[in-house]
């Protein structure tokens, strides 16, 4: 559902609010700003106002801003840096994780195992 979603909001047809007269009054209609692109189905997204700059942070939207959040350094999708950081770029440091490892199932009926420190490193929004 996330992916049919995204792809709407990727094509969605941006649209103009047009007033004129009837009989019973001012009509506000909708009409595709672009003339050159195919007018917009039913099932298509639309939309008239454009979208609040997310990069930063807005009080009004409840946005928070990028600043600070967790990016995927080797993504070109929505969670690699160079998307998610807003071209500000990122930084970068190494977290120590204690985790279990080398794991064992005994008969019956418990899993025993060590722990291990892993080193990874943690790339941030500027």
């Amino acid at each position: 559902i996330g992916d049919f979603l995204k792809d709407k909001y990727d094509s969605a047809s941006e649209m103009v609010v047009e007033k004129h007269r009837e009989s019973r009054g001012w009509v506000e209609t909708l009409r595709a700003k672009y003339a050159l692109f195919k007018p917009p189905t039913e099932r298509d997204l639309v939309y008239y106002e454009n979208s609040p700059n997310f990069c930063e942070p807005n009080p009004e939207t409840g946005s928070f801003g990028t600043r600070d959040r967790t990016c995927n350094v080797t993504s070109h999708g929505i969670d690699g840096c160079d998307l998610l950081c807003c071209g500000r770029g990122h930084n970068t440091r190494t977290e120590k994780r204690k985790e279990k490892c080398h794991c064992i199932f005994h008969w019956c009926c418990y899993v025993s195992c060590q722990e291990c420190v892993r080193i990874y490193d943690v790339h941030t929004c500027k």
